[in-house]
């Protein structure tokens, strides 16, 4: 397999479409002006969080997320996996949109498939119509399963497999064969980490016809990027640094006989030297990347926040090569406006130096002249990631953390997280529903903690006192973040990403 694209003949279908005529209900002509109404009312009275209206929309006309997305001349990105979804899906739709493509995509992070039909519903008129070219969407890995059986994406882009949310996927092989499902349904080309043993494999299911590319990192660099095999190879590795040699002799050792016995073992097979990477992370700086296309080096700063969104640059940019190889194909000349051009590489990486970070993800919010940034963390590597790429000197830290179901209920994952880089400056606050369990943790890391509070309003209140002017960072699972975001919208402007209350 290799990472040309190979296509299979077009099929009769509208793109993006399950492969069959979609029906409408008896009540379709009225969907649009019942979901909005839906939506108007939810946001008025602050209830029912941004998936809310979808989930309506959805009991009343189920066929309105196939029916709407077949208008799209260039189909579905589907954006998964683990870690990374949503800035990677604000990658790829900012980069589209940068080429002159009108995008559609669910911003909010809502990643069910009622959080992208509510968000279908900000967009389309009265009459049902989607001024887009494209759809760029982020589902979970679960939800996506749902989703590719209403409709089959064109493009698939799936990141990685962690241990996340066990407690709602189960073992972490079973999340892989959610992703599966995905991998084996998309009708144009399927996009896969390379460094991800879990997630290499899926090539084995995509369906003939169906083009393979791989983004991946240069060797000195999978250190940085440990996989989930990696990161618990041992009980609780120390620093990314203590992985990088035993990485290096897996990809030495390993040969293609291993692969299934790695699956169970927890070895990482030696797949990244035999996969050709359409896109490859070279270095990694401060707001600054090199990335390795076709055989030449580009390099460009970014507005992006923390060096694992250099990685999921690698994978947008893989994604956006994709679409951009298929401007001038057959399904595709004479649906899409003229506007367009064939951009090139040069025209690409100046697209990803003008992202800027997702709501909550690596987001900066001035609250009364001090700045308080927002950190997402949900899982060991996405935690782990975060405390390696900023410095706590020169700021006070806050953990909130949540056990919601959007959070999953299992926080076991903690004792995974290496903490100890806190121990100079500390934490000045720990909240959230599990804020006990999170400041035992801490303890057993020798961290110290300034103050613990449950309540999150009056936590975020007394973390923003405790030191005014100082710069404030506030690291939160999901649901802790939409309501730290919420109580900071009381006191300062926050820009409206739509999410309402969750």
């Amino acid at each position: 397999m290799t990472s040309e694209s190979v296509r299979k003949p077009e099929s009769k279908s509208a793109p993006g479409t399950s492969g069959t005529s979609v029906r409408k209900p008896w009540n379709a002509f009225a969907t649009p002006a019942i979901g909005k109404a839906v939506r108007g009312a939810s946001r008025l009275l602050k209830h029912g969080g941004s998936a809310f209206p979808g989930k309506i929309v959805e009991q009343i006309d189920p066929t309105f997320l196939a029916r709407t997305l077949a208008q799209l001349p260039l189909g579905v990105v589907l954006v998964s996996g683990t870690n990374g979804k949503t800035t990677t899906t604000r990658m790829v739709a900012s980069m589209l949109r940068h080429l002159g493509l009108k995008v559609f995509t669910n911003p909010t992070g809502s990643n069910f498939t009622r959080g992208v039909v509510s968000a279908l519903l900000t967009e389309v008129s009265m009459s049902g119509r989607l001024d887009a070219d494209i759809a760029v969407l982020e589902l979970d890995e679960a939800y996506a399963v749902h989703f590719v059986r209403q409709v089959k994406p064109r493009y698939a882009l799936l990141l990685n497999v962690m241990r996340d949310q066990l407690d709602r996927f189960g073992e972490i092989d079973n999340t892989a064969r959610l992703l599966s499902h995905v991998a084996e349904t998309t009708t144009g080309t399927v996009v896969l980490n390379r460094e991800d043993p879990r997630i290499a494999r899926l090539a084995d299911v995509v369906p003939a016809g169906t083009a393979v590319r791989y983004f991946g990192l240069s060797d000195d660099l999978r250190g940085f990027f440990p996989s989930d095999d990696d990161m618990h190879a041992k009980d609780m590795p120390d620093t990314a640094a203590d992985t990088d040699a035993e990485t290096g002799a897996a990809s030495d050792s390993a040969s293609d006989g291993q692969a299934d016995s790695a699956a169970q073992t927890g070895t990482a097979p030696a797949i990244g030297d035999t996969l050709p990477a359409d896109v490859a992370l070279t270095k990694v700086g401060d707001h600054h990347a090199d990335f390795l296309m076709d055989g030449r080096t580009y390099s460009t700063d970014v507005r992006l926040e923390g060096v694992y969104n250099l990685f999921n640059a690698a994978a947008a940019l893989a994604v956006v090569r994709a679409v951009v190889a298929d401007l001038s194909s057959d399904h595709v000349r004479g649906r899409v406006s003229a506007r367009l051009f064939k951009p090139s590489d040069d025209d690409l990486i100046a697209a990803v130096a003008e992202v800027t970070p997702a709501f909550g993800r690596g987001e900066s919010i001035d609250v009364n002249g001090t700045n308080v940034e927002l950190l997402l963390v949900k899982n060991p590597m996405g935690f782990r990631l975060s405390l390696t790429s900023f410095d706590p000197a020169g700021h006070d830290t806050m953990i909130v953390i949540n056990d919601e179901y959007a959070d999953g209920r299992d926080m076991s994952w903690l004792w995974d997280v290496d903490f100890t880089g806190l121990r100079g400056t500390g934490v000045g606050m720990v909240s959230g529903v599990r804020a006990w369990d999170m400041a035992l943790r801490l303890g057993y890391d020798e961290v110290p903690v300034g103050d613990v509070n449950p309540d999150i309003d009056a936590a975020v209140d007394g973390f923003l006192t405790a030191d005014p002017g100082r710069p404030k960072r506030i690291y939160c699972t999901y649901t802790s973040m939409l309501k730290v975001r919420a109580h900071l919208g009381r006191i300062a402007k926050v820009s409206d990403a739509g999410v309402g209350r969750e």
